[in-house]
């Protein structure tokens, strides 16, 4: 589906954009296949006025005239959507040439790399890369393996709300969730969904290895009011245990739980092969601790311990 209109609305943008005249909307519905293919005359109308509205949305400007008949039609004349010459310095350079590399899934690096060739084309100064040159074996990425994350991706870009099924740690089953998604963040090697659960009537993080099949998209409109994208932000940080409120104090296996260790407040060791450490509690750092296993024995708060072995349990049922 957002294919298909993507694909609609660079036909129409092609066609204002290559006339000298102004198109009425009987030669518009006659160049477009997909205008072809519409149902009714109403049909098309309500498609068309969609696709307009989504383009100047875009930031394409469309012009409209009425001619001799009284017939109107649109045209985008280019000197009105030509962008400003492209000035930019070494270091702006540099940095959009890093963020073209971040990317390792395929269809987005794809995208990175013939906006950069663009960027490069029309004057963008080419920056010097120590590391490059060097070939140093450390990269930035961005590491994406979830199938849910472009469907997701695509959803949060045009405000469409998506049906999914979501295990949470916890639990032995999935369950359907109907979400309006709002952005997806990158916290801790990890990729979340922030966005208003229409079943709960409140905002929820979805962590998106924890979605099973497939994300489908509905054809409506958002019910709940999208924050700031910085309060998201800082929504899934808290959510994923960013903001910590009370201290942890675990016994840690020797050698084992690096990242643990980096971010405790304290450690004394214990000489039977454990260490004992005490570190920021927030919310999600029973999942966090699951994840190493026999590595961790939570001593207190009593409800982490009873969280992080109902975690254990969930996950030995399968």
């Amino acid at each position: 589906m957002a294919i298909a209109k993507a694909e609609r609305l660079m036909n129409l943008a092609l066609c204002l954009l290559g006339t000298r005249r102004p198109l009425s909307k009987r030669e518009l519905r006659g160049s477009i296949e997909a205008y072809l293919e519409a149902g009714s005359d109403d049909a098309f109308n309500r498609m068309f006025e969609r696709d307009k509205d989504d383009l100047r949305e875009l930031g394409l400007v469309i012009a409209t005239v009425d001619n001799l008949d009284g017939e109107t039609g649109y045209l985008a004349r280019r000197d009105s959507n030509r962008l400003p010459p492209i000035t930019l310095d070494a270091e702006e350079a540099a940095a959009l040439g890093l963020a073209a590399r971040v990317w390792q899934q395929a269809r987005l690096a794809g995208a990175a790399s013939g906006a950069l060739q663009k960027l490069r084309a029309a004057g963008m100064p080419e920056a010097e890369d120590a590391y490059e040159a060097q070939h140093s074996a450390l990269e930035t990425r961005i590491p994406v393996h979830e199938a849910a994350f472009e469907p997701l991706m695509l959803a949060c870009r045009d405000r469409r709300p998506v049906t999914f099924d979501y295990r949470k740690s916890n639990a032995v089953r999935p369950e359907t969730r109907q979400v309006e998604p709002w952005t997806l963040e990158c916290w801790r090697g990890h990729w979340y969904l922030a966005g208003w659960d229409r079943d709960r009537g409140a905002e929820r993080v979805f962590r998106l290895s924890r979605i099973t099949g497939k994300v489908r998209s509905r054809a409506a409109s958002f019910t709940a009011t999208v924050p700031d994208v910085v309060t998201v932000r800082e929504t899934v940080e808290s959510w994923a245990g960013e903001t910590a409120t009370r201290t942890a104090r675990i016994r840690l296996r020797a050698g084992a739980g690096y990242p643990l260790r980096a971010r405790a407040t304290s450690v004394r060791e214990l000489f039977d092969g454990w260490d004992e450490l005490e570190i920021p509690y927030g919310h999600g750092l029973d999942a966090w601790l699951v994840e190493f296993g026999p590595d961790v024995v939570v001593l207190e708060p009593a409800d982490l311990r009873a969280d992080v072995v109902d975690r254990l349990r969930a996950v030995a049922k399968g």
